[in-house]
């Protein structure tokens, strides 16, 4: 990551998603391609990108899961290019109607979109108010503390 003295707003709100999630937190974006990326390291130091066609289950299918792996391990995602997220997210359409670069910053915050999302994401709404005291760019420093720490919010995110 870029030194945050160095980062401008954009930067900063390229790590953030509107609801207030911090995108290095999301396994989607760090633990699935480092971990894809091992497996697909491990595979090919064990010859598997060729010792498939010898295997008559993995012939056929293999080619295609090499693919999808691959896939993972470049997965990149944010919802500010429309890329990360449900592409009907009610988030994002409300906060880009209202011209508000983070949820947090909003008027009405929480609102029931928040609150919903809050209720898989304990952390959501604390970290939220935290954003609101700090600032964004304190607030990102802390993140990548987290990131530091290991911590992903597939830890402690609960099911739908």
């Amino acid at each position: 990551m870029i030194p945050t003295q160095f980062m401008s707003k954009k930067d900063f709100l390229r790590l953030v998603t509107y609801c207030g999630l911090y995108c290095g937190l999301c396994a989607q974006r760090r633990r699935i391609p480092q971990q894809a990326s091992q497996l697909q390291q491990t595979l090919h130091e064990e010859g598997f990108d060729d010792f498939f066609q010898y295997v008559p289950e993995m012939r056929e299918k293999f080619p295609a899961f090499w693919q999808i792996l691959q896939k993972l391990v470049e997965m990149d995602c944010t919802c500010r290019t429309g890329i990360g997220g449900p592409p009907d997210c009610e988030i994002r359409s409300c906060a880009r109607k209202k011209h508000i670069e983070v949820c947090p910053l909003c008027e009405e915050y929480p609102c029931k979109h928040v609150k919903a999302l809050a209720e898989r994401y304990p952390t959501l709404i604390q970290d939220g108010k935290r954003l609101q005291e700090v600032g964004l760019e304190k607030w990102v420093e802390e993140q990548e503390w987290r990131v530091r720490r290991g911590f992903a919010y597939s830890d402690i995110r609960y099911k739908a």
